[in-house]
C-alpha cells in the first residue's frame, strides 16, 4: 500500500495515526485511580520510622490526619508580602512560600484570572520538617515571625529575615528576593540537627492539560541527564547527589531549586496519588537558591543559564530546544511570533526541499508508469515473485523509487512534533498576537478560521498530488483525511496550527512546481521522440532515394 501512496499522503497518514493513537490510548486507558489506605497510628509511626523522613502523611496515605499534621498543609496567615510589577509574593507563619501572583494580563487563566502558582493545599517551597517527631511537631505549632511585613522590589534585590523560636532551637531563613523572580536562601539553626527542605507540589494553573503536555518533576545532574518523573509515574524512593536544580512544573510555570554542593542528597518520594515529591537533606548551616515563575527561556538564562534545561519537551527535546532557539532568532528578527513561526516553516521547507523534490518526482515517474505496471501485475498474477522482479525492473529502467517519499517523511514527523512541543510548552506564546483575530498563539483559534484553512489548504494538496490507488477503500480513506485533521487541529494552539496551514501552502507551491516540471520534462521528452521519429523518418526517405538511384544506375 505505502508504495502507491505519495509524500504527503504518507506523511499525513502518520501523522493521523500519531494524532488518533494518542488520543484513543488517553480515552481507552484512562489513568487507574490508586487505592487509598487506611493505616492507624502504629502503621503510621512505623512508616515514620521505616523511611526515616516526615512528608505530609495526608499526601502519602491519603486520610484524615490530625491537627499538628494539617497545620502543615493549611493556607496559614501571611507574615511577608514581596511585591514589584510583575508579582505579589506572600511567605505564611510557616516560613513557606504560601503563594505567588502574576500580574501580567498575558498569564490569566482562560477563567481570565491572574495565575496562581501556589496551590492552596499540598507541601509548599521552603516548608522544613525534622527528623526528631517531638521537634517537628512543636515546629509546626510556633510560627515564624519576619523582620519587615511587607517589601517593594523597585529594582534592588531585597533580604528578608524569618525567625522560629522553638523550646530548644532556633530557626534563621534569610531570604533575598529579585525582580526576575528568583531568591537566595540561607537556613541555619542554632545546634545540629536533622532536617530536610521540601521543593513544593508543581504549579496548578491549569485545570486540564493539553495532549503530550508533560508536568511532574525532574531532577537535572552535573552529568547533564534530566530525570522526569510525570505524575502518576512515580514508584517509590529515588535519591540523587551532583544535582543542579531540581523542578516541580506545569505546562508553562515551574517551582525550582538550585546551587546545591555535590554532596547535597536530593530525594524524591511518592504522594497518595503516585506524583513525585522532591526534598533535600539539609546541613545545619544551608545556603541555596530558588525560582518560582514562569519558564522563559531568557529569564532563566539570565539567573543562571543551566536554569535552561528546566524547560523540557520531553521525547523531543533533542530537536525541540534547537528548533525553539531558532525561532527566537527570528523572533529577534521579525518582532512578532507569527511571522517567525512562518519564517521558521519556510526555512525548514527549503531544507527539505532537495529531498521532497526527489519524493515528488518519484512519485511522478510512478503515476506515468503506472499503466505499465497494471499490465505486468496482471500479466504475472499467478506467479508472484516474477511479477515483483519485472515491477522492479521497470522502476529501475524509469529510475522511479516507489519509496523515494519516506525519507523526507521520517524527517518531517520529528519536525513536526518538535515544533508542537515548542509551540505547547513556549511560555513566551502567552498571550503572543499574530495579526487580526489571532490574539494568543498559545491557544485555539477561537473562530475556527485557521483550522478550516488548513482543511482546506490539505484537500487542494490531495488533488494536485499524483495517486496511484487500486484499491477505491484506500482512495476514501484518503479523501477524509483533511475532515480527520481539521477535526483534531480545531483545539489545537493556533501557532501550531499556523505552522501546518503554512506548511501547506509551501507544499503546494512545491508540488505545483514539481507537476509543472514533470510535464515540462514529458512534453520536451514527447517532442524529442516526434523529432526522432522525424529525422529517422527523413533517413528512411533518404535511403529509399538512394536506393532507387543505385537501383536505376544499375540499369
Amino acid at each position: 500500500m505505502l508504495d502507491k501512496l505519495s509524500a504527503n499522503q504518507r506523511l499525513m497518514l502518520a501523522v493521523a495515526l500519531s494524532v488518533i493513537f494518542f488520543v484513543g490510548y488517553t480515552a481507552i486507558v484512562p489513568p487507574i485511580e490508586p487505592e487509598k489506605k487506611v493505616l492507624d497510628a502504629q502503621a503510621i509511626q512505623k512508616t515514620l520510622s521505616s523511611t526515616q523522613t516526615n512528608i505530609n502523611m495526608q499526601d502519602v496515605v491519603g486520610h484524615e490526619i490530625s491537627s499538628e499534621e494539617k497545620y502543615g498543609a493549611e493556607d496559614k496567615s501571611v507574615i511577608l508580602t514581596v511585591t514589584n510589577k510583575d508579582y505579589i509574593l506572600k511567605v505564611d507563619t510557616l516560613g513557606r512560600i504560601s503563594s505567588k501572583e502574576l500580574l501580567q494580563n498575558k498569564f490569566k487563566t482562560k477563567d481570565d484570572q491572574h495565575a496562581q502558582l501556589i496551590s492552596k493545599t499540598g507541601m509548599k517551597p521552603l516548608f522544613l520538617r525534622f527528623l526528631d517527631e517531638a521537634l517537628n511537631n512543636e515546629a509546626m505549632n510556633v510560627a515564624y515571625t519576619a523582620n519587615i511585613r511587607e517589601s517593594t522590589l523597585d529594582g534592588v534585590a531585597k533580604k528578608v529575615v524569618l525567625t522560629q523560636k522553638l523550646s530548644t532551637l532556633t530557626v534563621t531563613k534569610e531570604l533575598t528576593f529579585y525582580d526576575d523572580g528568583h531568591y537566595d536562601a540561607k537556613v541555619s539553626l542554632s545546634q545540629d540537627k536533622r532536617y530536610f527542605v521540601y521543593l513544593g507540589q508543581r504549579p496548578r494553573v491549569n485545570e486540564t492539560e493539553q495532549m503530550m503536555t508533560v508536568v511532574g518533576a525532574m531532577i537535572y545532574t552535573d552529568d547533564d541527564i534530566a530525570t522526569i518523573i510525570t505524575d502518576g509515574d512515580a514508584e517509590g524512593r529515588k535519591t540523587f547527589s551532583g544535582v543542579e536544580l531540581i523542578s516541580a512544573f506545569d505546562q508553562y510555570s515551574t517551582t525550582l531549586m538550585y546551587g546545591f554542593s555535590k554532596n547535597t542528597n536530593i530525594i524524591v518520594e511518592r504522594d497518595r496519588d503516585d506524583n513525585p515529591v522532591i526534598y533535600f537533606d539539609a546541613l545545619q548551616t544551608m545556603v541555596f537558591h530558588g525560582y518560582v515563575g514562569q519558564k522563559e527561556y531568557k529569564v532563566l538564562k539570565n539567573i543562571k543559564p543551566v536554569l535552561t534545561n528546566a524547560i523540557e519537551y520531553g521525547w523531543f527535546t533533542f530537536a525541540s530546544r534547537p528548533l525553539f532557539q531558532l525561532l527566537s532568532w527570528l523572533h529577534g528578527i521579525f518582532g512578532n511570533w507569527g511571522w517567525s513561526i512562518i519564517a521558521l516553516t519556510l526555512m525548514i521547507r527549503t531544507l527539505l526541499y532537495p529531498l521532497t523534490y526527489k519524493g515528488m518526482m518519484s512519485m511522478q515517474k510512478i503515476k506515468a508508469i503506472s499503466p505499465q505496471i497494471k499490465e505486468i501485475q496482471k500479466k504475472y498474477k499467478s506467479d508472484p515473485q516474477r511479477m515483483n522482479k519485472a515491477v522492479m525492473d521497470m522502476y529501475k529502467k524509469h529510475k522511479a523509487n516507489p519509496l523515494g517519499g519516506c525519507l523526507p517523511m521520517i524527517l518531517q514527523i520529528p519536525v513536526f512534533f518538535a515544533i508542537y512541543r515548542v509551540l505547547l510548552n513556549a511560555v513566551e506564546l502567552q498571550g503572543a498576537p499574530w495579526i487580526m483575530w489571532v490574539t494568543d498563539l498559545s491557544r485555539m483559534d477561537e473562530f475556527y478560521v485557521l483550522p478550516i484553512l488548513m482543511g482546506a489548504s490539505m484537500f487542494y494538496q490531495q488533488r494536485l498530488t499524483p495517486t496511484n490507488f487500486t484499491d477505491p477503500i484506500q482512495e476514501k480513506v484518503f479523501k477524509y483525511l483533511p475532515v480527520i485533521f481539521t477535526f483534531f487541529f480545531l483545539t489545537f494552539p493556533s501557532g501550531l496550527v499556523l505552522y501546518w496551514f503554512v506548511n501547506n501552502l509551501f507544499s503546494i507551491g512545491q508540488q505545483f512546481i514539481v507537476n509543472t516540471q514533470f510535464k515540462n520534462a514529458q512534453d520536451a521528452e514527447i517532442a524529442l521522440s516526434k523529432h526522432a521519429i522525424k529525422e529517422e523518418h527523413k533517413e528512411e526517405v533518404k535511403a529509399k532515394q538512394i536506393e532507387k538511384k543505385s537501383g536505376k544506375n544499375n540499369d
